[in-house]
Parts: structure tokens; sequence; C-alpha cells
């Protein structure tokens, strides 16, 4: 049996929202978001498949936490 690939990116989104996350790619595979949309002020976890180990999840928010400035940026 392999070991799962887990990888992340960091990006923006400034076309359909505006803001900054991290996304979660297990093999491959988009399995979970981290997003902080600037406009709304707020801070979301998408998941992508129906089961998400909680490692991975808790791993996602440490990094996110790490990674993406606390602060919204303002609009406007």
């Amino acid at each position: 049996m392999s070991t799962p690939k887990l990888s992340y990116v960091v990006a923006s989104d400034v076309s359909q929202r505006d803001g900054v996350g991290i996304e979660v790619y297990l093999d491959g595979e988009l399995i979970l978001e981290l997003f902080r949309d600037d406009t709304r002020h707020t801070r979301e976890v998408t998941a992508y498949r129906k089961d998400v180990p909680l490692e991975i999840v808790e791993q996602a928010i440490a990094l996110f936490k790490k990674e993406i400035p606390w602060n919204f940026i303002a609009n406007g």
C-alpha cells in the first residue's frame, strides 16, 4: 500500500471572490479549501470530499494560520 501524497497550494482569488486561501490536495485531488474572504470578512473551510481525516484538517488550519495574514484587506 502506498503512502498518500498530501500537497498544499496558497492561492489568491480575485475573479469570483476577493481573498486568499490554501488548497489541500490528496494524491492530486482537491479535498479541502480554507479561504479568507476580504469582501465578506469571513474565513471559511470547504470540503470537496465527504470524509477528510481530522489530522489533515488540523494540518491545513495550522498552515492557514501561518501562511495567510489574519487581517482582512479593506475594499474600496
